[in-house]
């Protein structure tokens, strides 16, 4: 048996016994976006952003806690710009990818991320996704229990630091968010396009914030700016993990690796309340998303509600995600995420 016939077999949440490549030609149908529908979403998303930072402004001069408490809920509609901009990456959003591309880059500015660098290293993630051997570009680390047993000690000190909660959403996305995206991480020998994108991107960022300082004074950098960012990027990173940090994810060597399956296998179903899904932009469905990228995000319902039984692959509540931080290792053996204590007992 392979391992690709293992994870479709029955109790491993499998929607049904249908490979994966056919789901691929399946779901290709649903590719085509709105250009009016596309246009829509970033209106009813950029909107009540400049809406929240405008009140959060305002309240400043008589209310510092009303102002942080706007600039935390602002936050989510920044998550939301990201999931525009992600889509654009994939050339999901538009026909056009000029348009794509250039509605990326302007996001890029408010969600600090250089739009071109990024895409190039989430591209790395989708293609390499579930792969053992492809790990390291545009995902979050993990090991094997056999890679982790084989550290030095302070080998393991480091990735079991690495992999703790405090550090995995709260210093790991300042880091991310505010230093790495400063420069071409992982492209620095790329070519010029990715510079061009990094210190452009950093470039419209600090006349951003000179503009802030200027009309609004520290108050609004310290109050506003850095809680909805730094809200929104721990938000991100979360949502990023849970997507294929659970248990019953999907690695694999190369000798037994397979794009579509890992894709379909590897990434979760996160089943969130309806206003959470909406303003994260339907990114839960992500097993959906993994097998056809270029399918807009408000397209994803309409793929659950033709196909249900693609609903049942890899379920995660809001209850179950909060068990995930509890796992770090793969175990090849079970093929399980497991916790620390897991690979110790084993």
């Amino acid at each position: 048996m392979t391992h690709a016939d293992q994870i479709r077999s029955p109790g491993a949440g499998a929607p049904e016994s249908r490979d994966a490549r056919e789901w691929v030609a399946v779901l290709a149908r649903y590719r085509e976006p709105s250009p009016w529908r596309s246009s829509w979403e970033i209106a009813v998303t950029a909107g009540p952003f400049a809406g929240l930072w405008a009140l959060a402004w305002w309240s400043v001069d008589f209310s510092y806690a009303l102002a942080a408490l706007l600039a935390v809920l602002n936050a989510l509609f920044l998550v939301r710009l990201f999931m525009i901009q992600h889509d654009c990456g994939h050339a999901a959003f538009f026909q056009s990818r000029t348009i794509s591309d250039w509605t990326g880059r302007v996001i890029g500015v408010l969600t600090l991320t250089p739009y071109d660098v990024w895409r190039r290293l989430h591209a790395a993630h989708h293609s390499g996704t579930g792969n053992l051997e492809r790990r390291g570009m545009g995902d979050v680390r993990t090991l094997t229990v056999a890679e982790y047993r084989a550290l030095p000690s302070l080998g393991r000190l480091r990735y079991r630091i690495y992999r703790h909660p405090l550090a995995l959403f709260g210093v790991g996305p300042f880091y991310l968010f505010f230093v790495q995206n400063r420069l071409p991480h992982g492209l620095m020998r790329g070519g010029a396009r990715y510079w061009v994108s990094a210190m452009g991107t950093n470039a419209a960022i600090a006349a951003l914030l000179l503009g802030i300082g200027l009309f609004g004074g520290i108050e609004m950098i310290v109050l506003v700016f850095l809680p909805t960012m730094l809200v929104a990027a721990s938000i991100g990173v979360w949502l990023f993990y849970i997507q294929h940090q659970f248990e019953e994810t999907s690695w694999d060597h190369e000798s037994d690796w397979q794009l579509q399956e890992a894709a379909l296998h590897g990434s979760s179903h996160y089943v969130l309340p309806g206003p959470l899904r909406w303003l994260t932009a339907n990114i839960g469905m992500h097993h959906i998303h993994h097998l056809q990228a270029r399918v807009p995000f408000y397209r994803l319902p309409e793929i659950l509600r033709d196909h249900p039984q693609l609903a049942d692959a890899q379920r995660l509540t809001l209850r179950d995600s909060l068990g995930c931080v509890r796992r770090h290792l793969w175990d090849e053996k079970t093929r399980r995420l497991v916790s620390f204590a897991a690979a110790r007992a084993a």
